[in-house]
């Protein structure tokens, strides 16, 4: 493994000696390496969503025109759609 010098804040340090005192991690490298698989996982789910987006949006672009409406009009076809499906 490949050492590293991190810099941390003392709010930081202290939670990270927190969680080793306490015994929830065996050690400092065992916290930072837990944080960054967190992260990637984070990092992962926000690629996941930004693919979902973009499916979307050319979806929406592929459908049509769009067309102008306003809120009362709008309102009332929902009412009738959701009427229609009971």
């Amino acid at each position: 493994m490949k050492t590293l010098t991190v810099s941390l804040s003392p709010q930081q340090v202290g939670r990270l000696n927190a969680a080793v005192a306490s015994g929830s991690y065996a050690s400092n490298s065992e916290v930072v390496r837990d944080a960054l698989r967190l992260w990637e996982q984070r990092q992962e789910l926000q690629k996941i969503e930004m693919l979902g987006l973009k499916r979307a949006y050319e979806e929406g672009m592929a459908s049509g025109e769009g067309r102008r409406i306003d809120a009362p009009t709008l309102l009332a076809e929902l009412k009738a759609e959701a009427k229609a499906s009971d």
